[in-house]
């Protein structure tokens, strides 16, 4: 078995892992439960990214799959399914998504003892972005570019897939049922007891005066658009780490995607919001005022309007979006930090740097002017 090193924590690579890498016996069992050309071998490559534990196995024929393990507490065979059904559907419409595997029975994931196994087949390409710590802007503008249009792609082509929203009862999901409540308190309180273990974890800070005080001013903002949202799947965390490039130079271009664990039936002008918080505010220069990269964005949006044309009600929804995208994700992260893998530093960096700390920053001077800016910048003149 390839060595094991350690995963990306919230502030950076640690050497510890919160989940156990992926052993070599524990593939082969797995892996026999899936109709591939041959027994497993052993664990070539160990994914350092968080949540989970992933690994590329090589088969006695010389050939390799992906395998990622997810504890029950995150995701079961039922939960994969629904991911899987997104994927499928974006693969039968030409959108370069990794190739799933059923398991012999034909089941979309597999149980086994407290955890769910998806695989993969190897994803042609380079992982450009390994080494980057997620939420990393784009490398460049061509890059940006690219992964604009790939965005637009799956957008597009997600227009026809009609699967219902997943369960409130799924963690760690790009989800918007609280933010798109008429009103927001109210909201919360109905999805925090469906969240696990957020209701003990909430407790611990003062939520309930820091919550109204933080967003309430951005959801008053969006709320009177509420109406003109339409409903559509989206990849939930799109940043240049969940791509696979065609090189690994300054003109690489994106031919996979990867990881649709947070998707979820969102809209459009959402998931692009998600997107450009991920990408192009430097969330981990806090000591730079988190500077956004405007010709990346630029050269970003450029793409996907290349590729999908946004109506006028989602040019107005997407920077009213941006301050909020991230709440539902943040509490969730909450709970998983306080209850599940028990770490301070995450509950920290989950509740004050980020439910609170990036709608703070949108607060700020610099966060108004980027808002302007951008609301400016997606105005299509047509739009009245």
């Amino acid at each position: 078995m390839a060595e094991a090193s350690g995963q990306f924590g919230v502030n950076g690579p640690e050497n510890k892992r919160d989940w156990p890498a992926l052993s070599d016996a524990e593939a082969s069992e797995v892996l026999s439960h899936f109709p591939l050309p041959a027994p497993a071998r052993q664990v070539v490559w160990h994914g350092r990214r968080p949540f989970s534990s992933t690994g590329v196995v090589l088969l006695a024929d010389g050939s390799r799959v992906f395998v990622k393990r997810h504890d029950h507490c995150l995701r079961d065979a039922a939960a994969l399914g629904e991911e899987h059904h997104f994927i499928t559907h974006l693969a039968e419409q030409g959108v370069p998504v990794g190739q799933t595997w059923r398991t012999k029975t034909g089941q979309a994931a597999l149980d086994l003892g407290g955890s769910a196994y998806e695989v993969f087949s190897i994803m042609p390409g380079h992982d450009l972005y390994e080494t980057v710590q997620s939420w990393e802007p784009f490398h460049n503008v061509k890059q940006a570019f690219s992964g604009g249009l790939h965005l637009g792609r799956l957008h597009d082509a997600a227009r026809n897939f009609n699967a219902p929203a997943r369960p409130s009862r799924r963690p760690l999901l790009s989800t918007f049922e609280v933010i798109t409540s008429p009103n927001l308190m109210a909201g919360l309180e109905r999805w925090i007891p469906q969240q696990a273990g957020l209701t003990e974890a909430l407790p611990r800070h003062p939520w309930r005066e820091d919550i109204p005080a933080a967003l309430l001013p951005f959801h008053e903002r969006l709320k009177p658009h509420l109406g003109t949202i339409q409903p559509r799947w989206g990849h939930g965390d799109w940043h240049p780490s969940n791509l696979f490039w065609t090189g690994t130079g300054a003109d690489a271009q994106v031919c996979g995607i990867l990881d649709f664990g947070m998707s979820d039936r969102t809209c459009a002008a959402y998931d692009l919001a998600v997107a450009i918080e991920r990408t192009a505010i430097a969330w981990l220069e806090p000591q730079n005022n988190c500077p956004v990269i405007h010709e990346r964005l630029e050269a970003f949006l450029s793409g996907y309007l290349a590729q999908y044309a946004l109506s006028c009600e989602e040019r107005r929804l997407v920077p009213l979006f941006l301050p909020l995208v991230h709440v539902e994700y943040a509490l969730s992260e909450v709970a998983y930090y306080e209850t599940l893998v028990h770490d301070r530093a995450g509950v920290k960096a989950a509740y004050t740097d980020y439910l609170l700390g990036h709608a703070h920053w949108f607060a700020s001077p610099s966060g108004q002017q980027f808002l302007r800016w951008l609301t400016r910048t997606l105005q299509a003149p047509s739009c009245p």
